[in-house]
């Protein structure tokens, strides 16, 4: 018994429809506008959709797609060392260290006692102390040439986080450059630096401006490297490039395909091209902290965007941590919601699943092109040091955080649990308190880009002040 053929149906056939059920609406009223002014449209194909592009990972960690790290934060090296083992026997491949904990290296040692550094990745998130905290972990790692380190130093995105610092942003630059190169011959995998737009996403930014930045970014540390002795090859073997991921994960994975395109484009105009390493977290901007509990769902389709389009290295929050440091239940399910997707979802089995849909594919050359069009504004005014000193990407931030807002208080967009489907009466979760930071008036200062708590305060109704 021969297959039956079907009418394949052409654009023509689809306009006849969709004008009929709209009605008197035009079909130009199914486009709309993104908050970087990208057209998206109800229908993409051969006819309004451009050539397939390909955006695989290039890493392959330890025989996984992608590597689980998990988050580890506070200040209390004993407490911090019992719940990093947990992790990495809990089915996390790398960590994260975040706190008071990264301040020294007998700290930090006792901090990963029992942590094999040749088999597990230790990341740091140190802020504008990156530097001595490089220096802390290079010390715990008893100069094995083989362990695995990130120092991950930021300066840029710390010093603009917090509205300054105690010395100039150039100084914080140079300092993280010299002390890349005092460690590489040491450790010449390690990572070095990280070229995050993070702080632009969670200060509201768009998807543009986090690309625009990123890249923006890689040039600060790159000159910086350079002005210590490394070279431009030598610099982005020891970049990752990080990023946010949110509950919208078609254009997250967009996101996270469009930066490995630019980076391709990046570093060959530098005449050493390299593949792109992509730390994706999760963003926090979309954490509830009244009802926590929607956030698995957001933290799941954040791990999603990141699996499929190819983020080399994911971090998921804990879902309760916008209400507080998440306990341990809520740790585990952060670890096991990469499991799932990696080992019973199977999203790493394809190299770029996304490839080749005409939708996905238009998408991430938009990103891409809009991106690249935000990082030639920050160059035009000088470069990063020079925009974020005199305020031009706080600025173009700041209006394009006041839009999201609107967009969410008018009804525009929504997120489940916080706007739309609200539980009256949620169950609450177990945190633990913030720890106090006094941090002294920074004497360098510059405008900042503070965190915006976005789904927090559509809880409270705090945007609307």
């Amino acid at each position: 018994m021969s297959n039956p053929s079907f009418p394949l149906p052409s654009p023509s056939d689809w306009q006849a429809l969709a004008a009929a059920a709209l009605k008197d609406r035009d079909l130009a009223s199914l486009v709309h506008l993104d908050a970087d002014g990208l057209d998206v449209r109800p229908l993409y194909a051969a006819a309004n959709a451009g050539a397939a592009i390909a955006a695989p990972r290039a890493t392959d960690a330890d025989g996984r797609a992608w590597d689980v790290r998990m988050l580890v934060e506070g200040d209390d090296a004993v407490a911090l060392n019992a719940l990093a083992l947990a992790q990495l026997e809990g089915g996390a491949a790398s960590l994260l260290v975040r706190g008071g904990v990264t301040s020294d290296s007998d700290t930090l040692a006792q901090t990963l006692a029992g942590v094999q550094l040749e088999l597990a990745e230790v990341a740091l998130d140190a802020g504008l102390d990156g530097a001595a905290a490089a220096d802390a972990l290079a010390v715990a790692a008893k100069g094995s040439p083989r362990a695995k380190l990130a120092f991950h130093m930021d300066p840029v995105s710390a010093f603009v986080a917090q509205g300054g610092g105690a010395r100039p942003l150039a100084d914080y630059l140079e300092l993280a450059g010299n002390t890349a190169a005092r460690h590489a011959e040491a450790y010449p995998d390690a990572r070095a630096f990280l070229a995050s737009g993070r702080v632009v996403h969670e200060a509201g930014g768009t998807a543009a401006q986090e690309l625009g930045y990123v890249l923006a970014n890689a040039v600060a540390l790159t000159d910086a490297a350079g002005r210590a002795g490394l070279s431009p090859e030598q610099t982005f073997r020891r970049m990752v490039l990080g990023v946010s991921l949110d509950q919208t994960y078609f254009d997250g994975l967009a996101k996270v395909r469009a930066l490995r395109l630019m980076w391709r484009t990046f570093t060959r105009a530098w005449g050493a091209e390299t593949g792109a390493v992509i730390e994706a977290r999760s963003s926090r901007r979309m954490l509830a902290a009244r009802d926590a509990w929607p956030n698995l769902l957001r933290l799941t389709a954040a791990g999603f965007a990141g699996a499929v389009g190819g983020a080399d290295v994911i971090v998921l929050d804990g879902f309760s941590r916008a209400a507080g440091q998440p306990d341990a239940f809520a740790l585990r399910q952060a670890r096991n919601t990469q499991l799932i997707l990696m080992e019973e979802a199977h999203l790493g089995r394809v190299d770029d699943p996304a490839a080749g849909s005409w939708f996905l594919d238009t998408r991430t050359r938009d990103l891409a092109g809009a991106g690249w069009a935000a990082f030639q504004t920050i160059e035009r005014e000088g470069g990063l040091v020079a925009s974020v000193t005199g305020g031009g990407i706080q600025g173009r931030v700041a209006e394009a955080a006041a839009a999201l807002v609107r967009h969410y208080e008018r009804g525009n967009v929504h997120l489940v649990g916080v706007t739309r489907f609200v539980d009256e009466s949620p169950r609450p979760v177990n945190v633990a308190p913030e720890p106090a930071v006094q941090a002294a008036p920074p004497e360098q200062g510059c405008r900042p880009l503070p965190p915006l708590p976005l789904a927090a305060d559509l809880e409270t109704g705090e945007t609307a002040r």
